[in-house]
């Protein structure tokens, strides 16, 4: 392995968030329905995959680290298939909680494509609860993990916005900083209850979300910097990694200067599916702060990771031979004052 990828082995994680199933039916066009004005796809194959904060756990788990993972499923078809996913993985699910009540989110894509040719996503069809995570469920996640929070060296809270990562995890995930983890939040909504922790990951969707500003403001640099360093103010961060798609990523906080650092997006040839991108992000820069890295090295090697799934239908994992081999042609960090957006 290339001496720039940190031995992640010796890691211990804990991931706790939305725990999402990802459902991929295939199969090929054969004519357009007598009945409508629509395309007849004969089945080909289907099966789950994990996504979410599932995803993201299984993206450590790609890199070699232990991990564990907080979160609900239902007693439901995709509940079951989630759960064989993270066992077979070699994943910790001690702290998964399975409520009978609770429906599994479920997104399932539609993926077509003539013989030998690259399947492409044609329809997503989500099934989602109809409820948030009820108060009392969320607290005993929580709890779960207040009572093995000492064993980790790093924390990722993932929320996808199925009502989970609310006040109860925010107060686990404060007193897990306060005790020298690091605790990184790949946040979906307004993340000012989770203040003082290690990083904050928002895609820049999110960051104009928070900012109370259209995404397109964001392309100039200098609106890009007040966005961010007005979150960080606001939640006391000590950094904030921007996910800016094909873009690249933008970086600021401790030891950054004001106007912070940016890198390219790394990969070559044509992205295939962007799904999961923002989780192999998260991973990753966690890792690489939980491995002692300077901030803009763990974003080099989280923005080289994202730049490998991209290339993989589904979310998909980047492995350590594949981030070694990715990352001496990948970008190296720039000044934000000197990076075109």
């Amino acid at each position: 392995m290339s001496a720039a990828v940190p031995d992640f082995s010796r890691l211990k994680v804990a991931v706790i968030g939305d725990l999402v199933a990802d459902r991929y039916l295939n199969a090929e066009p054969r004519r357009l329905s007598r009945e409508a004005p629509v395309m007849v796809l004969r089945h080909i194959s289907e099966h789950t995959g994990a996504g979410g904060a599932a995803n993201l756990a299984c993206n450590l788990r790609a890199l070699d680290c232990q991990v564990s993972v907080f979160g609900q499923v239902g007693a439901d078809r995709a509940g079951r298939s989630l759960m064989r996913l993270l066992e077979d993985d070699g994943l910790d699910t001690a702290g998964v909680d399975l409520d009978p009540s609770w429906t599994t989110p479920t997104k399932m894509r539609i993926l077509a494509a003539e013989p030998r040719r690259s399947p492409q996503q044609i329809l997503r069809i989500d099934h989602e609860p109809k409820e948030p995570l009820a108060p009392a469920s969320r607290a005993k996640i929580a709890a779960l993990l207040g009572e093995r929070q000492g064993e980790f060296d790093c924390l990722l809270l993932s929320d996808y916005g199925y009502g989970l990562v609310q006040d109860e995890v925010a107060r686990v995930a404060r007193a897990a900083c306060a005790a020298g983890c690091v605790v990184v939040l790949d946040p979906r909504q307004g993340p000012e209850r989770f203040l003082n922790l290690t990083a904050l990951t928002p895609n820049l969707g999110e960051l104009a979300q928070f900012s109370g500003l259209a995404p397109e403001r964001l392309d100039d640099p200098e609106h890009l910097r007040q966005a961010a360093q007005d979150l960080l103010g606001r939640t006391a961060a000590r950094y904030l990694l921007v996910t800016r798609g094909n873009q690249g990523m933008a970086l600021f906080g401790e030891d950054l200067g004001d106007e912070g650092v940016a890198v390219e997006a790394s990969g070559q040839g044509e992205v295939t599916c962007v799904s999961g991108a923002g989780d192999t992000a998260a991973a990753v820069f966690g890792l690489g702060l939980a491995a002692h890295l300077p901030a803009p090295q763990a974003m080099r090697l989280a923005n080289t990771a994202s730049g490998v799934v991209v290339m993989e239908n589904g979310a998909a994992v980047c492995t350590p031979g594949q981030l070694a081999a990715a990352l001496p042609g990948s970008p190296a960090p720039t000044r934000l004052a000197g990076f075109r957006l």
